[in-house]
């Protein structure tokens, strides 16, 4: 059986949901029956408020199937949305700690009359309708197990008056007002003692026995389990693995091979591997160039060069031999002055010469 009036089956296998940063969880497995009490462990950061939320309708899945109360997801989310609540979630469903209790069961209640029935349900008296009001609230801190009496300021308590307990079971309260089939309470047992920790387990065994399924994330599960579907989320080592491999997979030294064989690819002296040997190859803006782009830069000052040996009957190999690329050295560069001079001395005999004759 899928649902019931008060409650609704959960199925998943495989089911998983992937983030921006890798998987939040995968490899989820669930069989719940209608009015079953789930519980949710696994440390923090494993991705148990995630489950919530996809198996609620507000995440999308992104492996396996899940349905809840045949509702398949992620396709009818919309659907799933419409017969779930949630409670006690962080940044999602919340209490406001400036309102007081009273406030946030009026203001939830308003929210019901509008936009939880049906068109002809707003048409009829105010009176009926806040009879019905007030039975649902009535009601629903009832299953809570919530007295108002007990309270500090009674109805007019502030939320952050409450302790951590009555917080818990008014975020459960204005959940229930809306007649979900399937509650979602996150971090059940988080700040509470021993006796708070079986007490919050107490309320939550009550609403399932009254066929309303459950679904609550904890740190630790009931001691005793009895009736209890226990669903483990793995530590975000599991989470974060590639497909396919788990725990520590042999993915990771690949990648790191990897990494370093393309790191010695390009550093190498191949020119056709990497930014820096594409530039040297083609003759870029790198500073780099190959023996033979040298050899030809450095061709038309030694044939220069050789010309002017030949006049001065010096041997033309004397700079065509060197390495053009490296330096000039300094003592060439000496060498080169010297026979200048002698040039010039040789030019004034020879017109000298050529006067006496």
């Amino acid at each position: 059986m899928d649902s019931t009036p008060h409650g609704a089956a959960v199925t998943a296998a495989g089911f998983g949901v992937k983030g921006p940063r890798g998987w939040a969880f995968r490899n989820i497995d669930l069989d719940a029956a209608p009015g079953s009490l789930i519980a949710v462990q696994g440390p923090s950061g494993s991705g148990r408020t995630c489950l919530l939320l996809a198996l609620t309708g507000r995440m999308k899945s992104a492996a396996g199937t899940a349905e809840v109360g045949g509702l398949p997801l992620p396709k009818k989310k919309a659907a799933v949305r419409s017969v779930t609540a949630l409670a006690h979630v962080p940044g999602v469903a919340e209490l406001d700690p400036v309102l007081t209790v009273g406030e946030h069961l009026r203001e939830r209640a308003l929210l019901q009359g509008r936009f939880g029935g049906s068109l002809r349900a707003l048409l009829r008296p105010r009176q009926e309708r806040r009879a019905e009001a007030r039975a649902l609230v009535d009601a629903a801190l009832t299953a809570a197990g919530l007295d108002l009496e007990s309270l500090p300021k009674g109805i007019r308590t502030s939320v952050r008056d409450l302790e951590r307990l009555e917080a818990l079971r008014l975020s459960v309260a204005l959940a229930l007002i809306g007649g979900p089939r399937l509650l979602a309470v996150d971090d059940t047992d988080l700040k509470l003692s021993d006796d708070e920790r079986a007490g919050a387990w107490e309320m939550l065994r009550g609403l399932a026995a009254a066929g309303t399924t459950v679904l609550a994330v904890c740190s630790e599960p009931p001691q005793d389990g009895e009736g209890v579907v226990l669903v483990r989320t793995g530590g975000r080592r599991e989470a974060d693995a590639p497909e396919g491999a788990p725990g520590d997979s042999p993915a990771t030294t690949d990648a790191a091979t990897g990494t370093a064989d393309t790191a010695s690819t390009t550093d190498g002296d191949s020119g056709s591997s990497g930014d820096g040997g594409t530039s040297g190859g083609s003759g870029g803006n790198g500073d780099s160039k190959s023996p033979a782009a040298s050899a030809a830069t450095t061709a038309t000052p030694a044939t220069k060069r050789t010309k002017s040996a030949k006049t001065r009957d010096t041997p033309a190999t004397t700079k065509a031999d060197e390495d053009p690329a490296d330096d000039e050295d300094p003592a060439d560069s000496v060498h080169d002055k010297q026979n200048g001079t002698d040039d010039e001395e040789e030019a004034a005999d020879a017109l000298a010469e050529a006067g006496r004759s």
